[in-house]
Formats: C-alpha cells, sequence, structure tokens
C-alpha cells in the first residue's frame, strides 16, 4: 500500500467517525519558545487540549508534518527520520479509552486487512503519578487481543509527553506489527525489532506543573500517532523504510550521482536522503527559515552541511538542488508549495552549498597546518575541525590514513560529549518552559503582538503581513514583509501608535465564523499559513482584527508600556522586531 493511499484511507475512516479534518501546520510553532520544530500532531493542539474551544469541534483528524533532532544521531538506521508525517486523530474532551482503542482497532484489522496474529500491545505500568492502566489493557482483550500479547511498560515507553518541562501529557498505549516473514512468536517481546511500533494512543489526562506535580485535566483529551513512513514500509512489506517511494527515487539519485551502490553504502545514503527531505520542507515552510547560525535556521544549515559532507565523502559535489529536486517531485502533490517555493529552495540550497564549500576549503588548509610536522591528530584538534569547518570524524579519519597519520578519535569523542553536555545545558536553559506556558506575561505580549501587526499596517505600509513570531515570557519576536531598514523616526512612531491604543482601554473579545468570511470582513491572516474552514478571529474594540488561536488578556489596559528594542533583517525582503512591556 502506497503512502498517498494509506494517508487518504485514514482520513476517510476518521471522517466517517465524525472528526473534522484540520490542515497541517507550519513546521514552525507560531507562539510555543520551548522547541524549534513542530514535533507531533498534537502540538499546535495544545491551547484546546487545556481547553480552548475548537472552532471545528471537539474531534479532529489529519496528517501533520513534523520535525524532530533530539534523535539526530539515531539517522542512518532503518526508520528513524529528522521530518516525517504523522497521521493523527483527536478527542477533545470527546471519546477516551475505549473508542480511541476501537477505532485504533478498527482501522488496522478492517481497513489495512492486519491479522490479529500480526499485532501485539503495550500499556502504562502504572506509577507514583498514575495507576496502571488496566483499562486499556482490558478493551484489547475484549477486541481479541491475547493476554501473552499484551506487556505493561514504564514512563520510558509508555507515558507521553511534556514536549517540555511543563504541559500536558498522559499514559500510552502502542501497538506493534510483526514485520518478520515468520511465523509471529505467541508471546510478545518488545525487545525484539522484528515487532515494529505503527500506532500510538496517547490519553492525555494530566498536566505536569513547574513543581514536578500530574494536575488531572479538566477536560481529557485523546490523542494518537501513526507514523506514515513506517507503517507504509511494514504495510509494503519492507524492514528498511527507505525502500518505499517516499525515499528510493532519492536513494537512487545518489547511486546515480555517486556511482555508488546503496547495498555497500546504507547508513551514509539514508542520511544523505533524511537531511535533504527535511531541508527541503523546512525551506518549503510557510515561515520562510533561511540557513543561519541561530535557531531553526541553524538547524537547517546543520542539515544541509552534512548532507555536502556525505555527498563528499562519497565522491560527489554541488548535488543539493539535484536531490532537493527529487524531495519535491515525490511530494509537490501534497504540498504544492514545495512546486511554488522550487526556485526559493533550489536556491538556497546552491548559496549554502557554494558557501561550505570555501569552509571545506579552509578546514582542509587548516589541517594540513596542523598536521606538518606530526604524525599524530590530537582529539582537540579533530574536534576543532568538526566545530569550526564542520568535518565529521569519518572525513577527518580518512584524511590522517591517507597521509599516514595517527587520529586519537577517543580524545575527539570525549572533547565531543563535552560539546554535547554543553549544548544540552544551554537548550535546558533556553527552552526551559512548557507547551502549557500561557503566563500573564506571555498572554500581554501575544495581545501586544496584534498591535504591533496593525501599527505597522497604519504607519508603513498597508500592505504589510506577518510572516512569523515567537513569543516567551519575557519578549516578543514579530517578523513582516518590508524591503528596509525603519528609520528611528518609524520606529518611535509605531510605539506612540501601540501605547495610544493601550491607553484607550480596549475590550479584547473574539467570535468563531468560516473562515472565508473573516477574510473577506478584512481580518488579518499569517502570509501562507493555512487556517480552518471556521476560525476564531480576535478584536481588540475596533481597531484590529486578527485570526488567531490565543491566549489573550482582557483589555488593552492589562499590557502596561510597549517598547521595540531592536529591528533587524530576518531574511531578504523580511524585518524582525523585537520589543517588551514595560
Amino acid at each position: 500500500m502506497k503512502a498517498s493511499e494509506l494517508k487518504k484511507l485514514y482520513i476517510d475512516f476518521f471522517k466517517s467517525k465524525g472528526h473534522a479534518v484540520i490542515e497541517s501546520n507550519s513546521l514552525v510553532p507560531e507562539h510555543d519558545p520551548t522547541v524549534l520544530f513542530t514535533t507531533a500532531g498534537m502540538h499546535p493542539l495544545v491551547p484546546y487540549i487545556l481547553g480552548q474551544k475548537h472552532p471545528l469541534g471537539k474531534r479532529l483528524v489529519n496528517v501533520q508534518k513534523c520535525l524532530r533532532t533530539d534523535d539526530i544521531n539515531e539517522i542512518g538506521d532503518y526508520y528513524h527520520h529528522t521530518f516525517f508525517e504523522m497521521l493523527g486523530n483527536w478527542s477533545l474532551g470527546d471519546y477516551f479509552k475505549i473508542e480511541a482503542i476501537e477505532y485504533s482497532f478498527e482501522f488496522l484489522t478492517e481497513i489495512l486487512k492486519i491479522p490479529l496474529n500480526k499485532l501485539a500491545i503495550t500499556c502504562f505500568a502504572g506509577d507514583d503519578d498514575s495507576p496502571k492502566d488496566e483499562v486499556s489493557a482490558n478493551v484489547w482483550k475484549a477486541l481479541g487481543i491475547s493476554e501473552e500479547r499484551i506487556v505493561f511498560l514504564g514512563k520510558k515507553h509508555n507515558w507521553w509527553g511534556p514536549p517540555g518541562a511543563t504541559g500536558p501529557c498522559g499514559p500510552d498505549t502502542e501497538m506493534f506489527y510483526w514485520a518478520d516473514e515468520s511465523k509471529p512468536p505467541e508471546k510478545f517481546d518488545p525487545e525484539d525489532d522484528r515487532w515494529v511500533e505503527i500506532w500510538n494512543d496517547v490519553f492525555i489526562q494530566y498536566e505536569k506543573t513547574s513543581e514536578g506535580k500530574y494536575i488531572p485535566l479538566k477536560q481529557k483529551c485523546v490523542d494518537t500517532g501513526l507514523g506514515v513512513e513506517r507503517v507504509s514500509a511494514v504495510l509494503q512489506g519492507y524492514m528498511d523504510n527507505y525502500k518505499t517511494e517516499l525515499f528510493w527515487p532519492i536513494i537512487e539519485k545518489i547511486q546515480e550521482l555517486t556511482k555508488k551502490d546503496y547495498q555497500d553504502n546504507k547508513k551514509i545514503m539514508r542520511i544523505i536522503a533524511d537531511h535533504t527531505r527535511a531541508a527541503v520542507f523546512i525551506l518549503g515552510d510557510e515561515r520562510d527559515v533561511v540557513p543561519s547560525n541561530v535557531d531553526q535556521g541553524y538547524i537547517l544549515r546543520r542539515l544541509v552541511r552534512r548532507v555536502i559532507r556525505h555527498m563528499k565523502m562519497l565522491g560527489c559535489e554541488k548535488s543539493m538542488s539535484i536531490l532537493a529536486g527529487e524531495v519535491i517531485s515525490i511530494y509537490q502533490t501534497n504540498y504544492s508549495s514545495l512546486n511554488s517555493k522550487k526556485e526559493y529552495i533550489l536556491g538556497e540550497l546552491e548559496k549554502e552549498e557554494t558557501k561550505f564549500q570555501k569552509t571545506l576549503e579552509k578546514g582542509l588548509k587548516e589541517f594540513e597546518k596542523i598536521t606538518e610536522n606530526s604524525n599524530e591528530l590530537l582529539g582537540k584538534d579533530a574536534f576543532l575541525l568538526f566545530q569550526s569547518y564542520g568535518f565529521p570524524i569519518e572525513l577527518t579519519k580518512e584524511l590522517c590514513n591517507e597521509q599516514g597519520i595517527i587520529l586519537d578519535k577517543k580524545g575527539f569523542e570525549r572533547e565531543y560529549e563535552k560539546h554535547q553536555m554543553l549544548s544540552r545545558v544551554g537548550a535546558e536553559q533556553k527552552f526551559k518552559g512548557g507547551l502549557s506556558e500561557a503566563s500573564d506575561e506571555t498572554k500581554k505580549l501575544h495581545t501586544a503582538t496584534h498591535l504591533l501587526n496593525e501599527a505597522l499596517r497604519r504607519v508603513l505600509s498597508s500592505d504589510i503581513k506577518q510572516k512569523g513570531s515567537n513569543i516567551n515570557s519575557k519578549r516578543l519576536r514579530f517578523d513582516f514583509n518590508f524591503d528596509r531598514k525603519l528609520t528611528e523616526e518609524e520606529i518611535k512612531r509605531i510605539e506612540d501608535e501601540i501605547n495610544r491604543i493601550i491607553g484607550l482601554n480596549l475590550p479584547i473579545t473574539a467570535q468563531e465564523m468560516p473562515l472565508q468570511k473573516a477574510l473577506d470582513s478584512g481580518a488579518q491572516a499569517e502570509f501562507g499559513a493555512k487556517y480552518p474552514d471556521v476560525v476564531t478571529v480576535y478584536y481588540v474594540g475596533d481597531y484590529s482584527k486578527e485570526i488567531c488561536m490565543g491566549p489573550h488578556v482582557e483589555n488593552t489596559k492589562d499590557l502596561g508600556s510597549f517598547k521595540i528594542l531592536k529591528e533587524e533583517s530576518s531574511a531578504a525582503g523580511i524585518r524582525r522586531i523585537k520589543a517588551v512591556l514595560e
């Protein structure tokens, strides 16, 4: 079964169960400082899981594009990916464990025709925070899953979230498929990798607080996730996801360009295919990320440069745009933005490739300089080549072998581990909030972005559109289309305009309406963003109206004084403002 058919069957099945179809959100979360990318289908739905009413109702389904880099070092095996598509269905305070499991079972056995003897299940074993999930296990047994095929596991395996330090979370039950050609064993051993996890039903019933407590949510929700790549592979009889139509055309192109065989270079070719696909989707996203040295741009640069390095190790250069073209061909039917932004995507990749080639040349000169009078390359020097010039240890090892130089690989690994530890600590500090972080300060800054959006249109140009934003409890960041640097006078006028509106004590209200009606009424919407058929429009008095998810304060008098800290370029034709409330 092709991935396209799997996605259609899934959506149609849950539509028949009363679920409304929602669009895939951007890969870049709009108002969540805790993560760089959308890591799961539930990510954009957190406000609704926490109780806010969704305009399309309590039952939802979609295919969400996701990106995770926490296991980037696992890429190269047959099933880990940075970018992936996640099928998901949600119940927002509607059905819970029994119906969710019954729907999953029906889809797997009746729609996908998976034999009962090829399925196995895990459930949460229970601990001090939440009891053993006997309810889920009993539902599975009633559906025909034998007791020998049900295993209870702890939080490490059968608990989801929160993605940040705080937020919605709960126990889950996971479904496994016997992917081997041999007869499935009667007893389920989750350590046997021939059992492949294909679906996860999460029962969101707690909110983890900053004190580490698990508080029951007012409404119980269901969040399920089924990975398109992995399920497509097992349904097509592959253990290797890269053999499916989602990757194989890219692999074939790599083989053609490098004159190397996949069978002998599986890991390196999988890395190239995976990272190329992820880079294309980041560049093709509606929030216009470009390679840089910070945040999403840094991840993008890292992915692109890993592709370039690995292709170079296979003896091929200047190939990123060719590989990217294959990705666009595979996905252009489902993601039209990849086609409309094709020139932009290929152009950015070519620029980054040219820039990195120069860095590699400098790195080779540095290597020659370091090893000029030595027959050994110390670990700290190997790490310098990695950190400053992007040399993977494999490339450095290859250079050392060519010149008969001894490489202190263990010393490199010590330096690398030190670096990883510092990076983790930094990330924990930077993203130490949680998905449910909706403090008063965050609400104020979120409301202030509405005022900033309208003030920019009134002071600078009515053609200005939001191109992205990021808010935490300390500051707001707002991107908009404008082709030059703002003058000091313009910045002052924008500040004065916003503070004038704050002083009017305007109420903030919300109204649900059809998307087209909202747009026809003049409600502002983020350029390129996809919205459901029914949306929530937030009004700041009669000053501004904008399609948004929240959260907001109730009156502008709650905001304080608005101050712009910085105005700078974010990308070609895009400006960025950072501001605070004092």
